[in-house]
């Protein structure tokens, strides 16, 4: 009798809570990863406080190998995570079918939304139509022009034209606009494609600058191929007969400065697209040839892009496409720092460096107090 009476208090108490609950709609609460319960107010979005499961993410990358791809991921992982979401991350290294399996994963196990980075193929883009059938929210960053027509997905980039244009106005500057120049681009990829179309603008602008060689591929070892290319470059082009590379990558100019120092060869200066730590330290090394580079935070645009696919979870409206803007680097900035600067010091001397306040919503700022360890 007791036992009964026991357990019709509990199913009486069970129905109350669970009445409770139903009557807000704006409010829930959920366990963080520290067992603390975490009550949310009537402020977070109604399709992220009634979520039993918590909401779960996946940022899957084609390229990878490098740095930026791990700031990348790094800063969508930290930007989800310190809102109480799982985020899972997966990067391909240059690998299309696992890449593309990836994705089909993500399907299966039903993630509420996805970011894909530097899906470049047409396979990407029917990879996207299956995602949103499924009710899977998507921001894409420097991926496929085609996926602009699936309805729903936000298409991000970094300003690739500024890059190209920083990086090659630095460049007119350090060569005083004559030279010889290398060239390392690869096709194929849309922020390539894009950094291109203002290269060729800019020798047609600048005739006294002229390409005598070029070498470009995209894969796990980019670094080495690239490194070993300009290694035999140097060999063509004794002093006085190459002034200078423009890297259109970071894995390009990494490789570039190693062959250019091995080779002793202080005649060429070069400019490059996109940093990291490890291109900060090159750069500061003594007699580093790499003078500039036109960079985003690689962490700062996993951050927005997670806020962005967080808005859309929420069911909040966002934007057709969405450009980060890019900021130039200078080794004379570095070297005027007077101690060795990283990326979390790059602030220091770029102005607005690593900071951007795009698509936080006050919710977010609330969730991540709830959710601070």
């Amino acid at each position: 009798m007791k036992k009964r009476f026991l357990t019709l208090t509990l199913a009486v108490t069970m129905s109350l809570v669970i009445g409770l609950t139903g009557c807000s709609s704006n409010s829930g609460s959920k366990t963080s990863s520290e067992n603390k319960k975490v009550e949310y107010s009537k402020n977070i979005p109604e399709k992220i406080a009634t979520d039993k499961d918590g909401v779960k993410i996946m940022v899957i990358r084609k390229i990878g190998g490098d740095d930026h791809t791990a700031q990348f991921l790094a800063g969508a992982k930290q930007e989800g995570t310190a809102m109480g979401f799982t985020v899972d991350t997966f990067s391909a290294n240059g690998d299309t079918a696992k890449f593309h399996d990836a994705i089909s994963q993500a399907i299966e196990k039903g993630y509420d939304g996805v970011i894909i980075s530097h899906g470049d193929d047409e396979a990407t883009v029917n990879d996207v139509k299956k995602l949103t059938e499924k009710g899977i929210k998507v921001v894409t960053f420097d991926s496929n022009a085609g996926i602009a027509n699936v309805q729903g997905v936000t298409m991000t980039s970094q300003d690739d034209e500024l890059l190209a244009k920083l990086a090659l106005d630095e460049l007119k500057k350090v060569t005083a606009g004559q030279g010889n120049l290398a060239y390392l681009w690869v096709d194929g990829f849309p922020p390539m494609v894009s950094r291109n179309k203002v290269y060729q603008q800019f020798l047609k602008d600048n005739t006294g600058i002229k390409e005598v060689d070029r070498f470009g591929v995209a894969a796990a070892d980019t670094s080495v191929q690239t490194q070993n290319a300009v290694s035999a470059m140097l060999t063509k082009y004794p002093k006085g007969k190459l002034n200078a590379v423009f890297a259109t990558w970071d894995a390009f100019a990494i490789g570039a400065a190693r062959a250019v120092k091995e080779a002793n060869r202080d005649d060429i200066k070069i400019v490059g697209i996109d940093v990291s730590n490890a291109d900060l330290q090159i750069m500061q090394e003594e007699n580093s040839p790499w003078v500039a580079t036109a960079a985003v935070d690689p962490k700062l645009i996993g951050a927005v892009d997670l806020r962005i696919l967080a808005k859309k979870i929420a069911g909040e409206e966002t934007p057709a496409t969405y450009k980060l803007e890019a900021s130039l680097i200078t080794q004379e900035q570095l070297k005027k720092a007077g101690k060795a600067v990283n990326m979390e010091s790059l602030s220091e001397i770029v102005p607005g460096w690593g900071k951007s306040d795009a698509f936080q919503e006050a919710w977010m700022t609330e969730l991540k107090g709830l959710f601070k360890k």
